[in-house]
């Protein structure tokens, strides 16, 4: 706001310097009217529109002729005395205070003063014009109690005479007086000219006293124009415009500034076309028309550029800003309108509904933190009654799962019933802030038992796991309406129950395709570098379909089965550091009873030697190649003797490639995954 009024401080400010230099321009010009200068009373270098008694007929007016004394200097204003205060040729005015009114008395009652209105002279010109208000004093029978603009004169009152002053922009007239009161007199005084009728109301009798002692000003004569300069008139003008606009913007009042900023020009501009009747745009000097002119033109230049700018910083700046915001707005409720949508049907036929607040209650203001991902934390709570532990997964709203990733997690797990899948239990979704409630796995994850130091499970229980995430995965692809795609089969998505029972868990990149679909777009190239299908990198392996979750459940195998991740680059043999092209070339020569068959190799528990089959079967390169998810569970389900070994699944064809150079594509493969797969490959996992 200082900004801006120090603007428009500064653009009025400019248009008086151009008004300063042009006055400068006109004193070049014109001169003055040749006569002397006198002095009267207190009053020194009187000129024209005054005169003296006595002075040539060309010098003043003779509505405005001084009688002088030693100390005072008096005028007759219709017929009535004032003494001259002050003259101010700059404004073109004088003030001037009654000849009859006691200044020594402590209660005065001013004398009757007549209207100082336009008042036609001897020479046919309008003499006198003021803007003064009007004291009106009144004596009243009754007191009056139910009207404030009658102030009660308390020093000239007596009991059946109540003496009242009215202040008024306008004289007195009987029709606006009480029926009890009659006019004693009126006198004018001076007040501020853009105060109105209605703030004179709040103005005491000491006020009003005040304003009469200190007079009222009076403007020269309109019939004394042409005996001004124009040097005069454009200095009397530029005073008059700053005058007002100095005392509009000492008023906090926003149509005040308004009528500073935007109404200063055309003051200004009104007071150079006065005429001596009064009248606008006729009898100006005949050289001061083109200056005139050339200054309408800057000041009305310089309103349009402060409308401009005005339009700019209040009106189309903010509707801008509005505009944006209301967009913005408006993008954000239709994400969140789309899952509301989707959660109150889902609400019908799926999990439990929470408030943020149950949330809060649930996991104890999140006070046990199971772990950390680029989605967000996973807080252990508990349901009541019941005491049922639960896993609340709480999404952050800058991480990259967006509006979708959260309805396909809902929409996957919400339809889901099978012992080996994970169970959404409930969600939240409260604008921006949204969690996921789990069924508790009290043992965690299958990757910290596969990749520990120690054997914790024998093979039996093995075989048992990994049927157990076979049939779950068949269960996503087969057993819904909808075929199920996870996208992201890897150990840690993989949850164990007290009874070690496994569950196929975290649906923040599964898609839902119809069973009829045998493939999928390329726009949900997403998972985890190492399970990732071929065809997920380039469509020459195959269409991606729900084979990609097969290729990723062979690598899982082929974990379980060596106990360790498939790409160790820092494996002591460099023979070992691709552990499917390993397991591969020694199940082959073990095949053919190869003589260089390791002794690793050699003594290959039968359950381990079906894992590393199976698994070999799932990661074929080609997807048209590896068995379906049933195929699988019959696999895992039947025996080891009728088992071959499978086509070598890399790309040389070449049953005796080096194994290095299988390591080596490998790492080439990775980092294709690693360049093409989207940066946020782990955060929705």
């Amino acid at each position: 706001m200082a900004n801006t009024n120090a603007f428009h401080r500064s653009i009025t400010l400019q248009a008086f310097m151009v008004l300063s230099v042009l006055s400068v321009f006109a004193a070049d010009v014109e001169g003055g009217d040749g006569c002397p200068s006198f002095s009267c009373g207190h009053l020194r270098h009187v000129r024209s529109p005054f005169r003296r008694r006595g002075d040539p007929s060309e010098c003043g007016s003779q509505s405005h002729e001084l009688v002088c004394s030693h100390s005072k200097a008096k005028i007759l204003i219709s017929n009535t005395a004032y003494y001259v205060a002050t003259i101010n040729y700059t404004s073109s005015s004088f003030r001037v205070v009654s000849a009859n009114l006691d200044t020594n008395s402590s209660c005065p009652l001013p004398s009757y003063t007549f209207p100082v209105y336009g008042k036609t002279g001897s020479d046919g010109f309008v003499d006198f014009y003021t803007t003064a208000s009007w004291a009106c004093f009144v004596n009243c029978s009754r007191a009056i109690t139910n009207n404030s603009w009658y102030k009660p004169v308390a020093c000239l009152s007596a009991e059946k005479s109540h003496v009242y002053v009215r202040a008024n922009i306008y004289p007195c007239k009987i029709g606006y007086l009480q029926p009890s009161c009659r006019s004693l007199n009126m006198i004018p005084f001076g007040v501020e000219s853009y105060i109105s009728n209605l703030e004179l109301q709040n103005v005491s009798y000491d006020d009003i006293m005040e304003f009469i002692r200190m007079g009222f000003t009076v403007e020269f004569p309109y019939s004394s124009i042409e005996s001004f300069s124009t040097v005069e008139i454009i200095n009397k003008c530029v005073s008059n415009s700053t005058s007002y606009f100095k005392k509009l913007v000492s008023d906090p009042r926003a149509m005040h500034w308004f009528r500073a900023i935007f109404l200063t020009g055309n003051q200004f501009i009104s007071c150079l076309y006065l005429d001596r009747y009064g009248s606008v745009g006729v009898a100006v000097p005949v050289v001061f028309g083109p200056i005139c002119f050339s200054i309408e033109t800057i000041i009305y230049s310089i309103d349009a550029l402060k409308f401009l700018f005005g339009l700019c910083r209040f009106v189309l700046a903010p509707l801008a800003v509005l505009i944006f915001l209301a967009h913005k707005y408006w993008k954000t409720s239709i994400i969140i309108d789309a899952v509301e949508k989707f959660l109150r049907m889902q609400q019908m036929i799926g999990p439990v509904r929470y408030a943020y607040t149950d949330i809060t209650a649930i996991t104890g203001h999140f006070r046990d933190k199971l772990g950390q991902g680029g989605y967000g934390s996973v807080y252990k709570g508990v349901l009541l009654p019941g005491d049922v532990h639960v896993a609340v997964k709480m999404l952050e709203g800058n991480s990259n799962c967006n509006g979708e990733d959260f309805i396909s997690e809902v929409s996957t797990l919400g339809s889901i019933h099978h012992v080996n899948v994970v169970r959404l239990v409930g969600f939240c979704s409260e604008e921006m802030r949204r969690a996921l409630v789990y069924e508790y796995m009290p043992e965690g994850s299958l990757d910290k038992y596969i990749f520990s130091a120690e054997k914790i499970f024998s093979w039996d229980k093995l075989i048992e796991i990994a049927l157990g995430i076979a049939r779950g995965i068949n269960y996503l692809h087969q057993g819904c309406e909808m075929q199920i795609v996870h996208f992201d089969i890897k150990p840690h998505n993989i949850l164990l129950d007290g009874n070690f029972v496994p569950k196929v868990a975290d649906f923040g990149l599964a898609k839902l395709y119809p069973k009829n679909n045998s493939f999928v777009p390329l726009s949900v190239l997403r998972g985890t570098v190492g399970y990732i299908a071929p065809e997920m990198i380039s469509r020459s392996f195959g269409v991606i379909s729900s084979k990609s979750d097969v290729y990723s459940f062979g690598m899982l195998l082929l974990e379980m089965a060596g106990g360790r991740r498939n790409s160790d680059p820092n494996a002591v043999n460099s023979s070992q550091a691709y552990y499917p092209s390993w397991v591969y070339d020694h199940l082959k020569k073990q095949e053919v009873g190869d003589d260089e068959i390791s002794t690793a190799a050699s003594e290959m528990h039968e359950l381990e030697r079906k894992l590393c089959l199976v698994g070999l079967c799932c990661i074929q390169m080609k997807s048209h190649n590896r068995p379906t998810m049933s195929d699988v569970i019959d696999m895992l389900e039947g025996g080891v003797d009728g088992m071959e070994v499978p086509s070598r699944p890399f790309f040389c064809d070449d049953e005796e490639a080096d194994i290095t150079d299988s390591y080596r594509f490998f790492s080439e493969l990775t980092a294709i995954s690693e360049e093409e797969v989207s940066e946020d490959i782990h955060t929705c996992n």
